[in-house]
């Protein structure tokens, strides 16, 4: 018995792959998390405010991207941390962003315009980063922890009593 073979034409599927510019700015963001020397990324006045008053992930904050179907460019505006080399910090964020970019989307990195508009120890950074709803927090807890503490005082003083006439004077 003989087996026929079909002979198929190779089939063309049309279409294209594109890539949103938050994608972009999140693999970015991901990509330079442990890049020596970098703080933090600088998402200007209006995202600086939103993030003083509550904790903000938002790994797209200040990263401005252009995609095209074949090529990205990058801005970031930084805060460098004191003690590093502005040069080094640049050639490491190229070297990051260039290989992320490529692994997850095959895109060419062609240009990353990066902005020092601060440098800070890492003390300064940590302790600006304290939010309004991180104070809050800890007044709260702290609230929390008096309240507790003077209700238990009071059972204490209470169950120490053995009539009625002791507990009002």
């Amino acid at each position: 018995m003989a087996i026929e073979k079909k002979n198929e034409a190779a089939v063309t599927t049309k279409g294209e792959l594109t890539f949103d510019d938050k994608v972009v700015q999140k693999i970015v963001g991901n990509s330079i998390e442990k890049v020596p020397g970098l703080l933090g990324v600088d998402g200007g006045f209006v995202t600086n405010i939103k993030n003083k008053i509550v904790n903000s992930d938002n790994p797209t904050d200040g990263i401005d991207v252009e995609v095209g179907k074949e090529q990205v460019a990058v801005d970031l505006s930084i805060i460098m941390a004191y003690g590093h080399n502005a040069h080094d910090v640049y050639d490491a964020l190229v070297k990051a962003i260039s290989k992320q970019v490529k692994d997850t989307t095959s895109l060419e990195l062609v240009e990353l315009n990066v902005e020092v508009v601060d440098i800070q120890t890492s003390k300064e950074f940590e302790s600006s980063q304290t939010t309004l709803q991180d104070r809050v927090t800890d007044a709260g807890s702290v609230v929390k922890e008096k309240t507790a503490s003077g209700v238990e005082s009071v059972k204490s003083s209470t169950a120490n009593m053995t009539s009625d006439d002791e507990r009002v004077k």
